[in-house]
Parts: C-alpha cells; structure tokens; sequence
C-alpha cells in the first residue's frame, strides 16, 4: 500500500507552488511598462492590472511621465477610457504627451490640496469601468488609507499609480509593487524595486529619463550654445544655467518675444521641473 500524503509541498503539484526565491508570475492582467528592462525584472512582465504601484521619488514629479507613458499610452487606446490626475504637482504639456502617444483629451485633472479630497477622488475614479489609469499623489497617505485603495484597485480593471516621498520607504505598505526613483546625471535614472513579488533586486535598474528625440534635441542646443558662446568671445553664463529654445507666445509667468527667443535660468529656476513633458519644463 503506498502512502499517502496530505502535505501539499510533498504532492506532485509542486510545480505549480511558487517560492520566495523566485519571480513570481502574474496572477492578473498586466500592462507591459514599455522599458524591456523593467518588463524583465517584474511579475509577469508589466504593471499589474487591478493593484496598486507605489512610486517613492525625491520631488513629486521626477520622471513620472518618461516612466509610465508608454503603458498609459497602452492602456488608453485599449480601453478608450481617460488617465485621471489627482493632485499632480504640475500641468502636464499636451503636446509633448500626445507625440509620446497619450492624447491630450485622454487626460482628466483632478487639482486638490486636502489629502481627504484626494482620496475621496481616487475612490470615485477607481469605481468608474471606464477610466483607464489613476496617478494619484498622496504624500501623507497612511498604511490604513493605502489599503482601501488597494481594495478598490482589485474591483477596477485599470491601472492605479500612487506617488508618495521616498522618506517613507521604510514604512509598511499593502501595494502589490513598489518602487524607487532617483534621478541620474546625463538623462537617465535609477529604478529600486523595493517590493514584487519575488526576491529583492539586487542593483537598480538604470532608464533613460527621457525620450531619444529630446535628447537629440538637449543635444543639439547644447552646441548652438557652445557655438553662440564662441563668436561672442565667451560670455560668461551663471554656473548650471540652462538655454532652452521656446515657441512663440506666453507660457505661465514668461513674456516670449519671438519665436527662437532664449531664456537664461540657473539651476534655482529650474527647481522643481526637471520633465519636458510638464509645463513650466519647456519643449524644446
């Protein structure tokens, strides 16, 4: 008579029990983030469906849109519902949205200072069927808060991104994925994976922290700049001072005055705006 166990670690369906020491699959729908080397290294290859991402920056808006515009883009023209913005610290440039694929009509901001409006705004938004993503930036978030939206997020087939300070990496937290970015020099970033399911990262990831065209275009003004310089027998410029090229008319707080016209600023004016696709970051 064989034996017979009742221990499931010891049955044959062994195969099917996953282990700490390995990635984990999906277990729901995912959005491939667009970025082979993030797809490698998360569960399933993709943002999670249905679950929350916690995103942990320096400054509320460091990269957000190079991160996650591909999948946004995805998502919008799979379901055809709008990317909802609650509490984003900055009006995001159309233009430069729709060229990376996102339209601007697929955008709904949410503007609110409370965090309890915040919140409550999320709540509603992941109980609409038809909305595509929720951004969602609540610094002061607590655990119990964090854990109804994470509820909420598995009763939506949508994607929901919530921004919080990395001060709080050490803290508790229900979400499903979490994660760090820390922006690099020369264009690119750092990406921890600090919560997945499966074992710990052991080095970040390294992405670009913004697209080849405006690289290619940081690139070359650079050298006009440099260029410019010369025939002006160096002019000296304030340390760190960026020259950006600007199009005709009035962007909020700058008179333009022409088309090519230049703005000096150092790096104290820049503060706060380090993506080209939010609007006090001009495009170049």
């Amino acid at each position: 008579m064989g034996l017979l166990s009742l221990d499931p670690f010891l049955t044959s369906g062994r195969h099917n029990v996953w282990r700490g020491d390995e990635l984990g699959g999906a277990d729901a729908q995912i959005v491939a983030t667009g970025h082979a080397a993030l797809d490698a290294q998360l569960p399933g290859g993709g943002w999670p469906v249905g679950a929350m991402t916690e995103v942990l920056q320096s400054a509320p808006e460091a990269h957000v849109w190079q991160l996650l515009l591909p999948a946004l883009a995805q998502a919008v023209q799979a379901r055809g519902g709008p990317v909802v913005l609650i509490g984003a610290p900055q009006e995001p440039f159309g233009p430069a949205l729709a060229a990376g694929g996102l339209p601007v009509e697929a955008l709904m901001w949410i503007r609110g200072e409370a965090a309890g409006a915040r919140l409550w705004a999320c709540e509603q938004a992941l109980r609409c069927a038809d909305i595509a993503a929720v951004l969602a930036w609540l610094p002061q978030a607590r655990v119990g808060e964090l854990r109804r939206l994470q509820l909420a997020a598995a009763q939506h087939e949508g994607l929901l991104f919530v921004f919080r300070p990395e001060s709080v990496a050490q803290n508790a937290s229900p979400a499903r994925l979490r994660l760090q970015v820390v922006p690099e020099a020369e264009g690119r970033m750092q990406v921890h994976l600090l919560k997945r399911r499966g074992p710990p990262l052991a080095a970040p990831l390294t992405l670009p922290a913004r697209n080849g065209r405006m690289t290619a275009l940081l690139a070359a003004s650079q050298l006009r700049r440099k260029a410019r310089l010369q025939q002006l027998g160096g002019v000296p410029v304030e340390a760190g001072a960026t020259v950006v090229s600007i199009p005709l008319g009035r962007q909020r707080g700058l008179e333009v005055p022409g088309v090519g016209a230049e703005v000096r600023a150092g790096p104290s004016a820049w503060k706060g705006a380090p993506s080209a696709l939010d609007r006090p970051a001009l495009v170049a």
